[in-house]
C-alpha cells in the first residue's frame, strides 16, 4: 500500500515484542509531561506506547509527533486513528511522513469508531466493514511526492467481528482488538491465521482491594457497554443481558480488566499470550484517569520483561 501495510505480521510481532503499554492519558497531559512520561516508558523497557484518537484531545498524527520527537526509541502506534477524522489521502500520506521521519518507529492503527463519535463530527456511521475497504483502497491509491518510508509503515486494523479480523488478515499486518477477554484472543487468532500480527489491548488496575478495582473498573467499562459494537462482541463469545446492563456484572469486569497484584495481572498478560497475542499493550486506569500510572507500569516492568525470555 505504497509504504503502509507491507510490513509483514511476524516482523511486526518481533519489533514489538510481547508487552506493550497503551495509554489513554497521555493525551490529556501537556506536551512536556506527555514527552516525559513516554521516556519514563520507554526506559522501563516497554517497546511501544499505543495512543489513542477521542473527540476533545489531542488530534493523533500531532501527539504521535510530540512523543516521537521526545524519545529516542520508543515505537508509537495509533490506537486507532479514526478513518472519519481525516480522508484517506491525509491518513496515508501522514503516516506515511511520520515513517520516513522516524524510521521503524510508527505504526498507524485504523478503525471505524462509533457512531455516536462519527455523529458529533457531522459524518454518517455506516457499515462498518464496506467503510474500511473503500477507505483502504484510497489510502493505497493515494499518490505521494516525498520519500516513502523504509522500512514500510505497519497498518494494523482494530478488529472485533469475524469479518474485520478476515479483512485484517487480508488487507493489514494485524489486528488491534480492544476491549476484550482472553476467549476473544482465541477467536482472533483462529480468525487471522498464524501470519497477522495480533496485538490486544488488556485494561488493568493494580492493588488488593477488589472492590475498589471494580469500582476503576466500571467506571472505565460503563461507556464501552453503551456502544453496540463492543456489546454485541461479548454476546457473541456467551455473554448475556445480564452481564452487560449498566457497568457489566462482577464476573463480566473481572474479564475484561485485570485486577489484583503483580502476579494476577502479569498471569492475564501470559494468558493472553498462550491464547495467540503477539502482544499484549497493558492500559493501567488509576484515579484520577488523567494519571499516566507510571508506578504501576515501573512495578509490574520486571515481570513483563519476563514474559518475552
Amino acid at each position: 500500500m505504497n509504504g503502509i501495510g507491507s510490513y509483514g505480521g511476524r516482523r511486526l510481532a518481533r519489533a514489538l515484542g510481547p508487552v506493550g503499554a497503551w495509554s489513554w492519558a497521555l493525551q490529556r497531559l501537556p506536551a512536556t509531561a506527555a514527552g516525559s512520561a513516554a521516556r519514563r516508558l520507554a526506559t522501563l523497557g516497554y517497546p511501544v506506547v499505543w495512543i489513542p484518537e477521542t473527540l476533545g484531545n489531542k488530534e493523533l498524527f500531532s501527539h504521535a509527533a510530540i512523543l516521537l520527537a521526545a524519545t529516542e526509541r520508543l515505537i508509537v502506534a495509533s490506537g486507532i486513528a479514526n478513518i472519519h477524522a481525516r480522508d484517506p489521502i491525509a491518513m496515508a500520506n501522514g503516516a506515511r511522513a511520520l515513517g520516513e521521519a522516524y524510521p521503524g518507529r510508527f505504526v498507524l492503527g485504523l478503525g471505524v469508531s462509533h457512531a455516536p463519535s462519527v455523529a458529533s463530527r457531522g459524518g454518517t456511521y455506516g457499515r462498518p466493514l464496506q467503510a474500511m475497504r473503500t477507505y483502504l483502497d484510497a489510502m493505497a491509491a493515494a499518490d505521494y511526492g516525498a520519500p516513502e518510508p523504509d522500512p514500510a509503515v505497519p497498518l494494523v486494523l482494530a478488529a472485533l467481528g469475524p469479518r474485520m479480523l478476515e479483512l485484517a488478515a487480508e488487507r493489514a499486518d494485524g489486528a488491534h482488538p480492544y476491549f476484550v477477554p482472553v476467549e476473544h484472543t482465541v477467536f482472533a487468532r483462529r480468525q487471522l491465521g498464524p501470519e497477522p500480527c495480533l496485538i490486544v489491548e488488556q485494561t488493568a488496575v493494580l492493588g488488593t482491594d477488589l472492590e475498589a478495582g471494580r469500582r476503576i473498573g466500571r467506571a472505565f467499562a460503563k461507556g464501552y457497554l453503551a456502544l453496540p459494537n463492543y456489546a454485541n462482541n461479548l454476546r457473541r463469545l456467551g455473554w448475556g443481558d445480564a452481564d452487560l446492563v449498566g457497568a457489566g456484572s462482577d464476573r463480566l469486569i473481572d474479564s475484561i480488566v485485570a485486577i489484583g497484584d503483580v502476579e494476577a495481572i502479569a498471569g492475564r498478560v501470559r494468558a493472553h499470550l498462550d491464547a495467540g497475542a503477539d502482544q499484549v499493550c497493558v492500559q493501567f486506569r488509576v484515579e484520577p484517569a488523567s494519571d499516566p500510572a507510571l508506578p504501576a507500569y515501573a512495578e509490574l516492568a520486571a515481570s513483563f520483561a519476563e514474559l518475552g525470555r
